[in-house]
């Protein structure tokens, strides 16, 4: 695959090092990518959706990429991740380095694999939706200007989950009182005090994860195609690849097997 004219998106408030957003656009545009920096105004899909291009692109955090990702599905373009934000579990999880924004420039260029995305209510995730205490923990801290990134480590749910019952919910019908629902695109290593990797993206299923009881000692884990949870709540508090959101119960989660083609330098094939 020769080089592409390709569009790059670069969210400026996901960068916290080096290079900044405008050594990063540098050096996209010197390798004949069209650039956007976005403003706090710019909606990423509208630019995306109306951008004249054979690739999409977004550098940012994990809750800037999965909007793009969307409509690079929608448009049927390849897209591609350069890792611009605090944690990058999405890079991480495709092979990227996460410290080489620079070097990820080199994917616009490079080989194509697809994977598996997930939805919720048809909105596309690619990491994960929390619901129960982490979600809480994302909304406080985006609430007070301090939150940080996803998947942080478990044992502080607990202690800022105030409500002793958790989270009850219906997933399937079966009745559920967790302190954490966790959906994933795809098998998550996992332990009490940690989410992990990804070994895959590629799998074809949801794992549906809950955090029981008022001391859990272990994930149950529920694998499947597509999953309804109703909770008693007409709303409920989630948190969307480590984004607050609000949603409307009953949540409906489906895989979309290998919707997302992604590009990757050619170095790691």
């Amino acid at each position: 695959m020769g080089w592409l004219p390709a569009f790059l998106l670069i969210n400026p408030r996901s960068g916290s090092g080096s290079p900044d957003a405008d050594e990063l656009r540098a050096a996209a545009e010197a390798n004949g990518v069209r650039v956007h920096v976005l403003d706090a105004e710019d909606d990423p899909e509208e630019l995306a959706r109306g951008a004249e291009a054979d690739a999409l692109g977004m550098a940012g955090g994990d809750g800037s990429l999965a909007p793009v990702a969307a409509v690079a599905i929608e448009r049927g373009l390849p897209f591609v991740c350069i890792p611009f934000g605090t944690r990058n579990h999405f890079a991480r999880d495709i092979g990227l380095d996460r410290d080489d924004p620079l070097g990820a420039l080199d994917a616009f260029g490079g080989t194509e694999r697809t994977i598996d995305v997930g939805s919720v209510d048809g909105r596309v995730f690619l990491n994960n939706v929390s619901l129960g205490a982490y979600a809480e923990l994302v909304h406080r801290r985006e609430s007070h200007r301090r939150r940080r990134a996803a998947l942080a480590r478990l044992r502080a749910l607990w202690m800022t989950a105030r409500d002793r019952h958790g989270l009850r919910a219906k997933v399937d019908e079966r009745p559920v009182e967790a302190r954490v629902i966790f959906i994933g695109n795809n098998a998550y290593e996992l332990d009490v005090f940690n989410v992990g990797e990804r070994e895959r993206l590629d799998e074809g299923v949801l794992h549906l994860y809950t955090l029981e009881g008022w001391l859990p000692s272990a994930w149950s884990d529920s694998k499947g195609e597509r999953f309804t949870v109703e909770t008693q709540a007409a709303k409920v508090e989630a948190a969307i690849d480590g984004e607050p959101v609000e949603l409307d119960s009953p949540l409906r989660f489906e895989i979309r097997p290998r919707a997302l083609r992604v590009l990757l330098p050619a170095r790691q094939q």
